[in-house]
């Protein structure tokens, strides 16, 4: 259908839901028109591409996990429960048992997702109500699916920057009264992204005096807490973080994981959401109208992956030799910060211009890069303070170790070359 065709056909249509308006273009299709005319046949640019851009895991998934995914198979001939299976379930609380020292009681405080993006946009959904002038608080940059889940469950958004003069860590005080009165959930993302911070127990301890102060939902996404560089200094889960500060039942609080990072799944759509019992029979009422039950093959295979570690702990350390390799050659042309987790690495750049060099290495390197200002916003609790994003780029270190390597060797080239 051609452009006019369509225009006049969109024209016809009954009326939409005017808040769909409200969404920007996801980063990677502004990644696209960033792109779009850019000479391939740059002198001497490398022919064989290298891209960073999305964090899509490139490691072989484990044998175990396709072993069970296998031999599941017979689970295709028969309808799944929204709730998830009961053995599904014990898995994933002995999992979070072992790996944070929490007990969560598998029949009211888990709940198997299709993978975590598609649970924290919807759980928006079930929490907000849009006839209280609600707020959604995140922070800055973010994980765009925040900004549509708030914005299509009626609420407004406000961003908190994660800035350099605080460590890339959220300034939650910083956050007027006025705004916090009107909370009614706050997306946090630790380990984070695109920075890769972990926040403290300290930083817990003040973003959970204010949720008890003002009533407020903390949706926690963990999804890359088991990518983690110290092995002895896993990332801390806002269930633990909970747990040491003395609050009980995990009230207002729910946590969300996925197998895709962890274990290299990211087809198999597979996580869980943990924590609070009220907000999670709440979420499972409207998943059940949702359509949300998770296959059983895809079931039997979770079981596999959150019951074995070993492929875990070999995930890490094949990330932890990617960034032994690839910080040395970027220290040499630019400064460079060690995340404390997840795969990404936060580069300032040179000049300030992180759409210019986005294309700039696009062109002359043949790597692909993604601007941090796709991933902020002009922000602060006023919304009236710069994209903390911009002046960044953001690698994912996602590929094969020489892949990666390559890249690195050829930004740093370009950046050494002026």
């Amino acid at each position: 259908m051609s452009a006019p065709d369509l225009a006049a056909y969109s024209s016809s249509l009954p009326a939409l839901n005017p808040r769909l308006d409200l969404l920007q273009p996801y980063p990677f299709e502004r990644l696209r028109q960033l792109l779009a005319g850019v000479d391939l046949q740059a002198p001497g640019r490398p022919a064989r591409p290298v891209n960073l851009s999305i964090g899509e895991p490139k490691h072989p998934t484990p044998a175990v996990v396709l072993n069970a995914f296998s031999h599941g198979l017979g689970g295709l001939a028969s309808y799944p429960a929204t709730a998830g299976s009961d053995a599904l379930k014990a898995s994933i609380a002995q999992w979070i048992r072992r790996r944070h020292g929490v007990t969560v009681n598998p029949a009211t405080e888990v709940l198997p997702i299709n993978g975590s993006r598609e649970a924290l946009f919807a759980f928006a959904q079930v929490v907000i109500d849009p006839t209280r002038d609600a707020v959604v608080v995140a922070p800055n940059p973010f994980y765009q699916i925040y900004q549509g889940a708030a914005l299509l469950a009626g609420a407004r958004l406000v961003l908190v920057d994660q800035a350099p003069e605080k460590d890339l860590h959220c300034d939650w005080e910083a956050v007027p009264e006025s705004v916090w009165r009107q909370t009614q959930l706050v997306y946090v993302c630790s380990p984070g992204n695109p920075t890769g911070v972990v926040m403290p127990l300290e930083e817990w301890r003040t973003l959970f005096a204010l949720a008890d102060r003002y009533g407020f939902i903390i949706a926690s996404d963990e999804c890359y807490s088991e990518i983690y560089l110290d092995e002895a200094n896993p990332p801390l889960s806002a269930l633990a973080a909970s747990q040491a500060l003395g609050r009980t039942g995990h009230e207002r609080v729910v946590v969300f994981s996925s197998l895709s990072k962890r274990s290299n799944v990211p087809g198999m759509r597979s996580g869980f959401v943990a924590g609070d019992a009220r907000l999670l029979a709440a979420f499972l009422k409207y998943r059940t109208y949702h359509g949300s039950a998770m296959s059983p093959v895809v079931q039997q295979a979770s079981i596999a992956a959150w019951d074995d570690e070993e492929h875990v702990k070999a995930n890490r350390a094949a990330y932890r030799a990617k960034f032994d390799a690839v910080l040395p050659i970027l220290a040499a042309a630019l400064p460079v910060h060690r995340p404390d987790a997840g795969f990404y690495l936060w580069l300032a750049v040179p000049g300030g211009d992180d759409a210019a060099m986005t294309r700039r290495l696009h062109q002359d390197a043949n790597v692909l890069v993604l601007p941090g200002s796709y991933l902020g916003r002009p922000g602060g609790p006023n919304a009236d303070g710069p994209n903390p994003g911009a002046g960044y780029i953001r690698l994912a270190l996602v590929d094969e170790a020489e892949a990666c390597v390559d890249g690195a060797r050829r930004i740093a080239a370009l950046l050494s070359a002026g």
